[in-house]
């Protein structure tokens, strides 16, 4: 499971808003002063998440909450993004060369041309199949454990 720190930002019944911030893996390196990706990261602002969670758990808004999704279900998706395009481009680069090598094809742009034509049908199947899953409820993020909500300064006394 991996797990995300969030805070509740609205409740409505069972449907609990979450934010959480999007971490930059460039902050904590040594290099972070000398390397280009470092200065990328601290020119654009942390960039906040939000979505629905579907649970019955008692939260209160502003509590900070741990979610988790399944590695196994964000390795399936990240192969449909990644891989189906690159599949695609693979294949049509061969199919494209086999063109040539059997003269149906008198230029190499053709081959290009069809291995950027099957590259982005890749892309646009893994797009579909993103889109068909978004609301299957097996791939959605659940709330693991509740946190504390924090306490403000003006709350402590002596």
């Amino acid at each position: 499971m991996i797990e995300e720190l969030a805070k509740v930002t609205a409740i409505n019944n069972e449907s609990i808003t979450v934010e959480s911030t999007v971490k930059s893996s460039c902050s904590g390196c040594k290099q972070v002063d000398n390397c280009g990706s470092g200065q990328i990261a601290k020119a654009f602002p942390q960039k906040k998440l939000t979505t629905n969670i579907s649970s019955s758990l008692p939260v209160n808004l502003g509590d900070t909450v741990v979610i988790g999704l399944s590695e196994e279900i964000l390795l399936k998706s990240a192969w449909q993004v990644y891989m189906w395009p690159l599949i695609g481009l693979i294949i049509g680069a061969f199919i494209g060369q086999w063109f040539i090598d059997n003269s149906f094809f008198n230029h190499e742009i053709f081959a290009i041309l069809l291995a950027v034509v099957l590259g982005y049908l890749g892309f646009y199947c893994a797009k579909v199949q993103q889109g068909k899953i978004a609301n299957c409820p097996q791939w959605a993020p659940t709330i693991l454990k509740i946190m504390s909500s924090p306490i403000s300064v003006t709350e402590i006394s002596s």
